[in-house]
Formats: C-alpha cells, sequence, structure tokens
C-alpha cells in the first residue's frame, strides 16, 4: 500500500491539467460561500433559540442524507454524467440558499424552516461530493491522485474555514441575510465552472442493472476489502465525537469563552490554518511515515485536539486545538481518499465510495445530537472532553485490527487491478 500511494517522483509525473484546475476553482468558490454558511447558520440559530439540543438538530439534518441517501447516490453517481451531477446539485443549492436569504431577509426563518433547508443542502451535498472524488480518477493520472487530493484540501479547508467563517461573521453582523446570498452566488459561479468539464458517463452498460443490484455490488466490494472496511468504521466513529463538539461549538465560543460574532469566525479560521498546513505538507509527510502509521498519528492527534478543547482555558488555547485538528483531518483524509482512488475500480467508485462514506459520516447526524443532549445535561464543555475519550478508545481498539488488514495480499493484489480498470 505504502508504494501505491507514494510511488513516482515529481520528474516522470504529467501535470494536473485544465480541466482538473476547473474543478479546483469550482470547489475552491462554492467552498468559500459554504464556510460563510457555516459560520452564518448557528449564529442565525442562536438568535432564535439558546437550548443546544434546538441547535444540534440544525446540524444533524445537514449530516442526515448521508445516512439515509448515500448508498442509491453512489449508484447514480456510476450511471450517470458525474460531472453533470455535480453541476445541478450546485444549481440546486444556490436555489435552495437564495430562499433562506429571502426568509431571513423577512425575518421569518425559524428552526424549523433551518433544519429542511440544511437536509435540501446536505442531500445535493451528497451528490455532489461523491461525484467529485469519483471524478478526480479521469481528471488526474494516478500517480497525481495525493497531490490532486491536498489540493483539493487545501481549496476546499480555506474556503470553508479560513476565508468563509470570517466573511460569513463579518456579513452577519452587517446583515443577517448577506452570508446566505452569497453562498447562492458562490453556487451559481461553481456551476458555471463545472458546465466545461468533460463527460464522464462510464458506457459499460450499467444503466441496464437495477439500482439495487449496483448497491449491492458496491456493499459486496467493500466487505471484502477488509483494510478499507475497518477504516470506514473508524472514521464513523470519529465523525460521530466530531460532531458531538462541533454541533455546541457556537455555544462553546459565545457563552463559554466569551467571544462575539467575529471571533467565533476567527475561531473556525483557526480549524482552516492547520488544515490549509495539512494539505501543503501531508502528501510529504504520509509518504515519509506510510498511510498506516499516518492514519494512526492522525487519529491520536484528534483526540487529544478534541480533549484540549474541552479543557480550553480561553479562546487562544482553543484556537490551537482546533488548528491541529484540522491538520490530523487533513492528514487523515489526504491518505483515505488516495486510497479508494486507487485501489477501487473506476466503474465502482462511486458506489464504494458511497458505501465507506455511509459508514463514516452516517453517524454525523446522531453524534451532533447527542452533543446537543450532552452539553444540555453536563455543560458546554462535556461533549469535547467525551468526544476525544471515545476518540481514543475506537484507535487503540482499531489499530490491531488496521495492522493486521494491512498485511492481507488481497490489498497488493487489487491495486494493479484498480490501475488497469483506469
Amino acid at each position: 500500500m505504502t508504494q501505491t500511494i507514494a510511488s513516482g517522483t515529481r520528474r516522470d509525473r504529467p501535470r494536473l491539467g485544465a480541466d482538473y484546475w476547473r474543478l479546483w476553482w469550482a470547489n475552491a468558490i462554492s467552498s468559500t460561500g459554504d464556510g460563510a454558511f457555516v459560520a452564518a447558520l448557528p449564529l442565525l440559530a442562536v438568535t432564535i433559540t439558546r437550548d443546544p439540543r434546538l441547535v444540534a438538530v440544525v446540524t444533524a439534518a445537514g449530516y442526515l442524507p448521508w445516512l439515509l441517501l448515500s448508498l442509491p447516490v453512489g449508484a447514480l453517481v456510476d450511471r450517470y454524467d458525474r460531472a453533470a451531477l455535480m453541476r445541478r446539485a450546485q444549481a440546486v443549492q444556490a436555489a435552495v440558499v437564495a430562499l433562506v436569504a429571502i426568509l431571513v431577509l423577512f425575518q421569518v426563518a425559524s428552526i424549523a424552516v433551518l433544519g429542511v433547508a440544511g437536509f435540501v443542502l446536505g442531500s445535493a451535498e451528497v451528490f455532489f461530493s461523491n461525484a467529485a472524488q469519483s471524478i478526480l480518477p479521469a481528471l488526474v493520472p494516478p500517480g497525481l491522485l495525493p497531490e490532486a487530493n491536498g489540493n483539493q484540501e487545501v481549496s476546499l479547508t480555506v474556503g470553508e474555514s479560513f476565508l468563509g467563517p470570517p466573511a460569513g461573521s463579518l456579513l452577519f453582523a452587517a446583515a443577517a441575510a448577506l452570508p446566505f446570498g452569497f453562498d447562492a452566488a458562490s453556487f451559481a459561479g461553481s456551476a458555471a465552472l463545472l458546465a466545461r468539464l468533460p463527460r464522464t458517463s462510464q458506457g459499460t452498460g450499467l444503466p441496464k442493472a437495477t439500482i439495487r443490484a449496483q448497491v449491492t455490488e458496491g456493499l459486496r466490494w467493500l466487505r471484502r476489502h477488509r483494510l478499507l472496511r475497518v477504516v470506514a468504521v473508524l472514521l464513523g466513529v470519529l465523525n460521530f465525537a466530531n460532531q458531538m463538539g462541533q454541533a455546541v461549538l457556537v455555544l462553546l465560543a459565545t457563552q463559554t469563552l466569551h467571544v462575539g460574532t467575529r471571533g467565533y469566525g476567527l475561531l473556525l479560521a483557526a480549524t482552516a490554518v492547520g488544515s490549509v498546513a495539512g494539505g501543503l505538507l501531508n502528501p510529504m509527510v504520509t509518504r515519509w511515515l506510510g498511510p498506516l502509521p499516518s492514519l494512526i498519528v492522525a487519529g491520536a492527534a484528534d483526540a487529544a485536539a478534541f480533549v484540549g478543547i474541552g479543557l480550553a482555558p480561553g479562546p487562544a488555547v482553543a484556537a490551537l486545538m482546533l488548528a491541529g485538528q484540522g491538520f490530523a483531518v487533513t492528514m487523515w483524509n489526504v491518505v483515505t481518499v488516495s486510497l479508494r482512488q486507487q485501489v477501487v475500480p473506476a466503474h465502482l467508485l462511486g458506489r464504494v465510495n458511497s458505501v465507506y462514506r455511509m459508514l463514516g459520516w452516517g453517524l454525523m447526524p446522531l453524534g451532533a445530537l447527542a452533543g446537543g443532549f450532552v452539553a444540555h445535561a453536563a455543560g458546554l464543555r462535556a461533549p469535547y472532553v467525551v468526544a476525544g475519550l471515545l476518540c481514543g478508545l475506537a484507535l487503540l481498539a482499531a489499530v490491531p485490527l488496521l495492522l493486521a488488514a494491512s498485511r492481507e495480499p488481497d490489498h497488493q493484489d487489487q491495486a494493479p487491478a484498480a490501475r488497469r480498470a483506469r
């Protein structure tokens, strides 16, 4: 596995092409709007209610589609043109966020409205995100996948956590509807760029199969690949824990750490500082450490960061912990996304990605709800401490399984097959 991910030098690799950079810019633009939305949505929610359980419901609604829709969406991504699916998903998101902006402008938004909007946006994101990861091997040579994924992580995290949140906080302070209008415009710009990507339909007769048969094929493939299966389950626990904290971060920041609207945006930006550093450095770090040690280090750093955020005496320490968490999450993503793109056959990538992400992301809405209830019962710091302990215990349990799975010969056998399939 180490050789598959790290092989090649810059001298014998081709450069990333124009189509890749169109995808990169589309991600960068929409992610900046998303960052503004991510900062503004909880700020809007706390103007409606201070109950952490209701605030958590808004977060949970956005991630619920990963549990409900991921499997059939994966089959559709393998069935239809991936670039077109991405473009249409962004158009839907633009329309939904524009509607939210109008409702906010007329002061008729409620927790129920925000929850419904979050669910629709999350549903479109399932299409977009799955298609974006699945289309990348068609645009990038295999040897450049780690670099391409690192660049994608930079664009996503700069937008979602560095540029977007401060902009969203400032716009929200000026007028509550502004960040939502900004996000709608970013989705429209992204859709325009994606319209120039080449068609990527598989053309293998797959539309003749039923959705159920295609989903079953993806489930069967991941079940047989022990390493990816273990990583997916571990990711599910880590994301459950992450959402326990993220669901109440706005309350921790404003009520416990006593930062204002702008300070909350800067706390979110701290995550991006670590993520950007991770996107730039992690391809090199993971080649040096190797994929499996990198995953273990990332999981351990994530657990420590959660506990640190929960015990932080002030916003400066919390920002430092958030930056460390951003670095760790990016390290995890660079390794796992590149691994899936290299070992999964191209015609199965959408379906296997959907199964993987259902396992890895499906628990996120439950984690958000759990964080709200833990905060309500034990205080706003408690979800982070509980999340850190949960991550640490899950990692300790998973390390022997990861080591055993990485030694299985089928992983060496599947990688060449995946390269031939592309």
